[in-house]
């Protein structure tokens, strides 16, 4: 199951150029999982510990609000990676992971990824840089999304 799991990851964007041993260790790091709609896969604030690449469904990450709905930040789906808050300190969850639809997934331990980043830095910053673009491609959209979004009384 290994190998087809790195096989999988070497034709992801976020893990192109990887080396092969490195996708073999990711792979053994993952493990195939199922969650139906409207679950949370893990909610903001939480301690994170993994990483996801969706395979099949849809999930949206959301900001949690005081009062009423959720702001939506973006709709992930298959082939997407979600997930970054497990490489970063304080590791605390940024946004709601939601399943839109019944979802598959490749959930990926981040324990032993973060302590192999740690031992090999040249692993670890590769990791990083592509972890980063990502983090940085969230954050845009969720500040797109809330710029959209807000609307105070008395502003045109």
């Amino acid at each position: 199951m290994a190998a087809s799991i790195a096989d999988t990851l070497s034709n992801q964007e976020l893990f192109d150029g990887l080396e092969r041993g490195h996708l073999e260790f990711l792979a053994e790091c993952a493990s195939r999982c199922t969650h139906h709609r409207d679950e949370l896969l893990f909610r903001h604030g939480d301690t994170a510990r993994s990483f996801y690449l969706i395979q099949a469904g849809s999930v949206v990450l959301e900001i949690p609000a005081i009062s009423g709905p959720a702001l939506e930040v973006q709709r992930l789906e298959a082939d997407q990676v979600l997930g970054w808050s497990w490489l970063i300190p304080p590791y605390q969850w940024s946004f709601n992971g939601r399943a839109e639809t019944d979802v598959q997934l490749l959930a990926f331990d981040g324990q032993p990824i973060f302590d192999r980043c740690e031992a090999e830095p040249a692993f670890g910053y590769a990791l990083l840089k592509r972890f980063s673009a990502l983090m940085s491609r969230r954050l845009d959209a969720a500040r797109a999304r809330m710029i959209d979004n807000w609307n105070p009384p008395g502003f045109a």
